[in-house]
């Protein structure tokens, strides 16, 4: 796969601002001279939520805006689209489009996806997903750019390129997936799989303002000031690791993409273009340390009782926060392992059924639902 990836300083939102960056950043990369007129494009963004742009939850409009008339001025339909967590039908979509700025977008002269069809696909080349359920309109389209947004993640540690693509399983699908796919090393593999299947002609990552701390959807905005592109995600994916100072090796879509031979191990396996000195690490506040979740034992039967202990002692694990505690009822809705009633106003975790996806992390409306380390991992963090 190509490892080239280019990286372009962007100091805000303005749209000037950023049509300039976005030129320098594609050229190069052969900037959108592929694109002839005619063709279908659709721009896969993160839409994860009805969030407003200022939450740094979603795909910035002023992005999508210039993408959009770029692509328009080549001859060139552009459909914007997402499978958002929770139900897949028009009126959530019409919600959503509406709440995180893609009013902007059509106007530049897209349309918004309101296609809620279905289609089952067959991936012999599959390592994990042999088998899945896909949102209709990305196979109708001639090329996709997978537009994704650099936040930290309750699961997967950040969320970029590879894990904005999960977005192409339909609603609540993603739900049985992540009760199939329950380890984090399988989840990654369906995760790559779902890459290789769609195949995106390029990913671009929105970095101007990321998201730090309790992400995807309940963290803080954290100014980067940086766009990132490439044909590759799983490079792309790197250098997000790398300007958020995460260790790749904490990253279970990482880890998995370096097994599989998709991206070096490191940046200095990469060819940087642009502006390579901004990716420069930047302090971010991340989720609970996921290294806990790759432990495995060796050494026989000895050492794999002593792996299964090491995993339940210093695993991270969805807990509540219970001042911020609405009893909504969302999580226990959302959850695909019906681990979480309601009782007394408050939510409750049956951790025998857990099976720490975070999907209540992602989801919570209140944001009460955070990743934590167990008490045991803490004390000994603090030696």
């Amino acid at each position: 796969m190509n490892q080239t990836v280019s990286v372009i300083r962007c100091a805000d939102y303005e749209i000037s601002n950023v049509q300039q960056a976005v030129c320098q950043l594609l050229a190069p990369l052969g900037g959108l001279s592929w694109v002839r007129p005619g063709m279908r494009i659709a721009l896969k963004a993160n839409l994860v939520g009805a969030y407003r742009p200022q939450a740094a939850a979603t795909t910035h409009p002023a992005l999508l805006c210039v993408l959009t008339k770029m692509l328009v001025s080549r001859g060139a339909q552009v459909v914007i689209g997402d499978s958002p967590g929770g139900l897949f039908h028009p009126a959530a979509l019409e919600h959503i489009y509406e709440t995180t700025g893609m009013r902007q977008a059509e106007s530049a002269g897209a349309s918004l996806n309101l296609d809620v069809s279905q289609k089952i696909v067959h991936f012999d080349g599959a390592a994990a997903a042999k088998q899945f359920c896909v949102t209709a309109y990305l196979m109708q389209a001639d090329a996709v750019i997978n537009v994704c947004k650099l936040k930290t993640h309750g699961m997967m540690g950040m969320t970029a390129g590879a894990k904005n693509l999960f977005g192409i399983i339909p609603g609540t699908e993603k739900l049985q997936h992540h009760f199939r796919y329950a380890q984090p090393e399988a989840f990654a593999d369906m995760i790559l799989d779902l890459n290789a299947w769609l195949n995106p002609r390029l990913t671009i990552c929105d970095a101007i303002v990321s998201m730090e701390g309790n992400g995807p959807t309940k963290g803080t905005p954290k100014h980067t000031g940086l766009l990132l592109a490439s044909e590759n995600p799983h490079a792309l994916d790197l250098c997000c690791a790398h300007l958020m100072d995460l260790p790749p090796q904490q990253i279970p879509t990482l880890q998995r993409a370096v097994k599989r031979a998709l991206t070096p191990a490191q940046i200095s396996g990469l060819t940087l273009a642009g502006e390579p000195d901004a990716l420069t690490p930047q302090p971010f506040v991340h989720v609970a340390d996921k290294s806990s979740l790759q432990f495995r034992g060796h050494g026989g039967l000895a050492g794999q009782i002593t792996g299964a202990l090491a995993q339940r002692v210093f695993r991270t694990v969805p807990a509540l926060a219970p001042a911020l505690c609405t009893g909504c009822g969302h999580c226990a809705a959302i959850c695909p392992a019906k681990a979480i009633t309601i009782c007394g106003g408050l939510a409750r975790i049956n951790r025998r059924v857990c099976i720490r996806c975070f999907c209540c992390q992602e989801f919570c409306p209140a944001g009460a639902m955070q990743a934590h380390k167990t008490l045991v991992s803490k004390a000994l963090g603090r030696l």
